[in-house]
C-alpha cells in the first residue's frame, strides 16, 4: 500500500513512516499542503490538519475534489466540532494525536476493505472490476455484458 502523509512535524513523521514500513506500506511525506495537493496520492492520505502553508481541512475538500482517494486525517485538534467537520467535508476518518501506529494501520484496512484503490482494485466487490478508460468490467476475470 502506498501512503502520503501530510504532516510538517518531523517528531512524528519520521517514527510514523518507520511504523508504517514495519506493516508493509511505501509512505511518502511532504510538509506542507501545496506539496500535498501537487503529489501522487497513492492509495491512501493521512492528513494533519495543522499545516504551515494551507489549512489541513482545506486541503481535504481539494483532495476529495479530485478523486475518492481514502483520506484519514491525523490532528491534535480533537474536539468534537472539529472531528464532524473534518468527516463533514470528506475525511474517511478522524484520528486524535497521540495514537498508536497499530491502531491507525487497523483503522487503514478497514477503509481499505471498503474502497477500490490500486491496493485494493476490486474493492468491496473482490472479483468484479471496472476499467472505465477501456469501458469494460470483469468478474473473476471474465468480461462482463
Amino acid at each position: 500500500m502506498e501512503v502520503l502523509l501530510v504532516e510538517d512535524d518531523e517528531s512524528i513523521a519520521e517514527p510514523l513512516m518507520d511504523g508504517l514500513a514495519r506493516y508493509g506500506m511505501v509512505t511518502r511525506h511532504v510538509a506542507t499542503g501545496a506539496a500535498a495537493l501537487s503529489a501522487p496520492v497513492g492509495d491512501f492520505v493521512l492528513l494533519d490538519l495543522g499545516l504551515p502553508d494551507i489549512d489541513g481541512i482545506d486541503v481535504c475538500r481539494r483532495l476529495r475534489a479530485e478523486g475518492d482517494v481514502p483520506i484519514i486525517m491525523l490532528t491534535a485538534r480533537g474536539d468534537e466540532a472539529d472531528r464532524v467537520l473534518g468527516l463533514e467535508i470528506g475525511a474517511d476518518d478522524y484520528v486524535a494525536k497521540p495514537f498508536s501506529t497499530r491502531e491507525l494501520v487497523a483503522r487503514m484496512r478497514a477503509i481499505g476493505r471498503r474502497v477500490v484503490t490500486p491496493a485494493n482494485p476490486g474493492g468491496p466487490l473482490g472479483p468484479l472490476r471496472i476499467d472505465p478508460r477501456l469501458r469494460e468490467a470483469t468478474l473473476r476475470g471474465t468480461p462482463c455484458g
